[in-house]
């Protein structure tokens, strides 16, 4: 095997193992510590550094790399601030140097082929000097799309974010990965990149999981239509104990009379362990014994699956447009 396809393979089982233990991590405790991002960056780093040795990139590739990786840093141990700087917090200084290694990469990037434009470097009529650094300056896109993302609260998770931007640096460009059917992403003439391509294979996921919602519940005798394709009922004494949205209240009626309800959406906040106490006490004491639940499916569960369409066919849109005709 040849240095590329080496580091290829490496990437494919980093990819796979580390977003599984990540997955499994985000299961069953609801958070992935950043000491497991730190740990696994460095491997994602030195195979896109072995990819860059590779293809003898010029010193300013290495920097723009730097400053990506500075970038998605911050998900992880904040930004620097000029206090922590002035303060002489090593950490801060480092991170703030790299961001100047990466800002002077970019620059340099631009003066040296801002004559190539990105959409010649898509249709493949760049020179391999311009390419290889439009791609690495491209990582930015990803990165910042998930960040702004969790910004606004699309994507929840910390730890989707981090494993998001994480996949951004240890795969950088559809061709730092060997696909196994490479004729959908040939004949693609846009390709998203491969961790949004990862994200909405991921989505994608989520649509089978109405699917098997329904069938568990009409299989456990539920029938409520408004419920059974994205929640279950569960004994209320079990309810503290697992990762779930509680739907199912208690509400006081006109006439004095209590009823239960159930909700059919999550709460926008999720309660705190005090206030799901008391609700559950007053379900308890007005004899309820099973209440209708929502499980907290974090994204990182489905990420770690979709990794086998994308290794498989590439991304999503390169399969999904020739099959509509597009």
């Amino acid at each position: 095997m040849e240095s590329e396809e080496v580091i290829a393979w490496t990437r494919i089982l980093t990819l796979f193992f580390a977003l599984g233990i990540a997955a499994w991590l985000d299961h069953k405790e609801r958070r992935v510590p950043n000491q497991f991002w730190i740990r696994w960056s460095k491997p994602a780093i030195f195979l896109w550094t072995l990819d860059l040795l590779v293809a003898q990139a010029e010193w300013y590739v290495f920097a723009t790399a730097a400053g990506m990786v500075a970038y998605a840093s911050v998900a992880v141990i904040g930004r620097p601030s000029l206090n922590d700087i002035k303060s002489g917090n090593i950490l801060d200084i480092s991170v703030s140097i790299w961001y100047i290694i990466g800002v002077a990469g970019v620059i340099q990037g631009l003066i040296n082929h801002s004559d190539e434009s990105l959409i010649s470097i898509i249709a493949g009529d760049g020179s391999q000097a311009a390419t290889l650094w439009w791609s690495t300056f491209a990582v930015l896109l990803p990165i910042l799309l998930v960040d702004l993302a969790w910004r606004m609260r699309l994507i929840h998770g910390g730890a989707d974010c981090k494993g998001l931007m994480w996949v951004s640096i240890l795969v950088p460009s559809w061709s730092s990965i060997p696909i196994f059917i490479p004729d959908y992403m040939e004949k693609s003439a846009i390709a998203m990149p491969p961790a949004i391509a990862l994200l909405v294979w991921g989505g994608l996921a989520f649509l089978f999981l109405p699917i098997i919602m329904i069938f568990k519940n009409l299989k456990n005798g539920n029938t409520t239509l408004k419920l059974i394709w994205h929640a279950e009922k569960m004994p209320i004494e079990d309810v503290m104990k697992k990762h779930v949205w509680l739907l199912s209240t208690i509400a006081d009626m006109p006439n004095g009379e209590k009823k239960i309800v159930h909700r059919t959406r999550a709460p926008r906040v999720t309660p705190t362990k005090e206030k799901l106490a008391t609700e559950l006490r007053s379900l308890t004491e007005n004899g309820v014994e099973m209440v209708w639940v929502t499980r907290k499916y974090p994204l990182l569960v489905f990420l770690w699956p979709a990794v086998i369409p994308m290794l498989i066919i590439g991304g999503p849109m390169a399969f999904i447009m020739p099959v509509l005709g597009i």
